[in-house]
């Protein structure tokens, strides 16, 4: 009975190593890493700002399709994913670009797939989400849960092949609303695979509201029904984030099976860019919660411990936002994909029809050009 007290008092309570100023409030939740680390930790939230800041204003220019702002979630992508191995496997959802960046992609190749411009290395060939295998990266679906039971399903694999591969899985609040969740956790605690899911609550499922998802005390509590350990932490505080899921993944490395983690946090941007928060959200709200946002408080952290003074912190987003910008230019630069480019990546040795279609593309673009009709910008 002891152990499912504490069980239950992990996935309905909220543990926080840091406070919304900065303060150290649980030092055992510290976890053991050098300033160094905070201080790279606190480098990829700044990195993760900036280019989601530039997604945004490309897509405002028409250069961009769509884009999900991470504004304000910076902590748990890059928190969950930093203490991961390589060889460890990535499922993320659409606002996880700190992970990406953790992983080791570059904000060139982050702009290059969402302009799909020659350089694109997908190719034009995804919606607008990323993914990469030299990355052991998944590319996300639009969606919403898919990657839960394919994640679930690719931990179960590693097991079976003796491997202390773990997978993490990110995903928002509305996926546990969804049969995905359900059937991916039920498989996982049933098979006890080495799983880490995250749940972005970042309290709004576009327009929905996280108290008309769930009549539940806390989503990390739902784990339970399905023998799977909840855990519910402070989604803005990158320490605990980072000590959580760290935890999480060597428990699964030594076939302690899975764990689901509750991260609270907030999403201080639109859904995506085709999203108008006004509509079911005040301002005063979203300005009452940039106070907790998690830039911020890890600034107030590293000062309050004595690594950066908020002004050196501060220079290095002015840094970074100068970096990022020559990225943009250059990027923006390039050329766009070639025109038969989705004959391309389908077939090792391409079939008549295929190279049928492909000769008609190029005769109809070369009458077009001859009588003076663009079909480019």
């Amino acid at each position: 009975m002891e152990e499912y007290k504490t069980l239950l008092e992990d996935a309905l309570g909220f543990k926080r190593a840091v406070d919304e100023e900065g303060r150290v409030v649980d030092e055992e939740l510290l976890p053991k890493v050098s300033e160094g680390e905070i201080v790279e930790i606190y480098t990829y939230m700044v990195r993760a700002r900036v280019i989601d800041s530039w997604l945004l204003k490309l897509q405002r220019m028409g250069k961009v399709a769509l884009h999900a702002p991470n504004k304000g979630q910076e902590a748990v992508a890059v928190g969950a994913a930093k203490p991961l191995r390589r060889d460890d496997w990535v499922f993320p959802s659409y606002r996880e670009l700190g992970a990406y960046l953790v992983r080791g992609m570059s904000e060139e190749e982050i702009l290059d797939r969402a302009l799909a411009n020659a350089d694109d290395p997908l190719k034009g060939s995804d919606f607008a989400i990323f993914g990469n295998r030299k990355y052991n990266l998944v590319p996300a679906p639009v969606p919403v849960g898919n990657q839960i039971p394919i994640s679930v399903g690719a931990a179960y694999a590693m097991k079976y092949l003796g491997r202390d591969t773990v997978t993490l899985t990110f995903f928002g609040d509305g996926a546990t609303s969804r049969g995905d969740f359900h059937a991916g956790l039920n498989f996982a605690g049933v098979f006890k695979v080495p799983a880490v899911l995250v749940i972005q609550n970042n309290q709004w499922a576009i327009s929905v509201p996280r108290a008309r998802q769930t009549a539940a005390p806390s989503l990390a509590v739902k784990g339970l029904a399905y023998g799977v350990p909840g855990v519910r932490i402070d989604g803005n505080d990158v320490m605990v984030v980072y000590k959580i899921v760290s935890d999480a993944a060597e428990k699964a490395r030594r076939g302690g099976g899975p764990t689901l983690i509750e991260a609270v946090t907030y999403r201080l941007g639109p859904h995506t860019t085709a999203d108008d928060p006004s509509r079911y959200r005040t301002s005063e709200e979203e300005r009452i919660m940039e106070r907790y946002e998690p830039l911020r408080r890890m600034r107030k952290f590293m000062e309050s411990m004595g690594i950066l003074t908020e002004k050196e912190a501060l220079s290095i987003e002015e840094e970074w936002n100068s970096k990022v910008e020559e990225i943009v230019r250059k990027v923006l630069a390039k050329p766009p994909l070639p025109e038969n480019v989705f004959f391309q990546n389908v077939y090792g040795e391409k079939p008549w029809f295929i190279q049928e279609e492909e000769r008609d593309l190029e005769e109809t673009l070369k009458t077009m050009e001859e009588l003076g009709l663009s079909y480019k910008e």
